[in-house]
C-alpha cells in the first residue's frame, strides 16, 4: 500500500492527483499547519528530517520531494499514459516543465509568501519598518519576477493546451501548484489561457477525486 504524508494546502496535493490519474490505491496521512506560523507540524520530522511534505512510503521505500516522487511513481507505475515517449520533443518539454515547476517557478512565489507574512511576526515597535521593507522588496523585485513568469505561462499555453504538448501529462500536474499559487497571490487566473488551463485541470475526475481524499485545499 502507498502511504502519502500529506500537508494541508501544500504542493503534496499534486501527488494525490497523480495517484488518482494512475488509478492506484493509496492512503492519506494528513497533517495540519500551525494556525499561527502556518508551518508544518513537528510530527512530520518523524517521517523526514526536514519535517516537510510530501513524503511517500511503500513498504521500506520512502521518497521525498514532489518532483522526485512524481518521477519515481512514473518509473514504477506509469504505463505510458502520463509522459511522452522518450526522445521526442514532447519528452524534452516534459522534463523541462517537470523541473521548472519546483525550481524557477516556485522561487518568487515563495518569496512573496515570506515577505507578505514577515510584518506580522515582527515585534510591535519595528513592525512598521519591517512592513515598509517587505513592501519595497515585493514591489521592486518579487512582483516583477512573478509577472514575468505569468506572462511566460500565458504565452506557452498559447502553443498548446498542455505544457508538454498536445497531450495531458504529469508535467501539467507539476505545474498546477505554481499556477494555482500565482492565481491566489498574484492574480494569474485573470489571464485567459491560464484560467482555461486551471478550469481544464479542475474539471478532471482524478483531480476532483484527489480533493475528496486530501481534504480542504485552499488553492482549488
Amino acid at each position: 500500500m502507498i502511504h502519502v504524508h500529506h500537508l494541508a494546502d501544500s504542493r503534496s496535493q499534486r501527488v494525490l492527483w497523480l495517484l488518482e490519474e494512475l488509478g492506484l490505491d493509496y492512503e492519506v496521512v494528513r497533517y495540519e499547519r500551525d494556525p499561527q506560523t502556518y508551518l508544518a507540524p513537528p510530527a512530520l520530522k518523524a517521517i523526514h528530517p526536514l519535517g516537510k511534505s510530501p513524503v511517500v512510503e511503500v513498504g521500506d521505500i520512502r521518497v521525498a520531494e514532489t518532483g522526485a516522487i512524481v518521477e519515481w511513481l512514473l518509473e514504477t507505475y506509469d504505463k505510458g499514459q502520463l509522459r511522452p515517449p522518450a526522445g521526442t520533443e514532447a519528452a524534452r518539454r516534459f522534463t523541462y516543465w517537470l523541473h521548472y515547476a519546483e525550481g524557477s517557478a516556485m522561487t518568487p512565489l515563495l518569496l512573496k509568501l515570506v515577505f507578505s507574512r514577515l510584518p506580522s511576526g515582527a515585534p510591535g515597535l519595528v513592525r512598521p519598518l519591517v512592513k515598509t521593507i517587505a513592501a519595497k522588496a515585493q514591489s521592486g523585485f518579487v512582483d516583477p519576477q512573478i509577472e514575468t513568469h505569468i506572462a511566460y505561462w500565458e504565452a506557452e499555453l498559447g502553443k498548446s493546451d498542455w505544457f508538454a504538448g498536445e497531450a495531458f501529462s504529469a508535467a501539467d500536474i507539476m505545474m498546477s501548484f505554481p499556477l494555482e499559487a500565482a492565481t491566489a497571490r498574484a492574480g494569474a487566473g485573470e489571464r485567459p489561457r491560464i484560467r482555461a488551463f486551471l478550469d481544464r485541470i479542475h474539471a478532471r475526475p482524478a483531480y476532483r477525486a484527489a480533493l475528496a481524499r486530501g481534504g480542504p485545499y485552499a488553492y482549488a
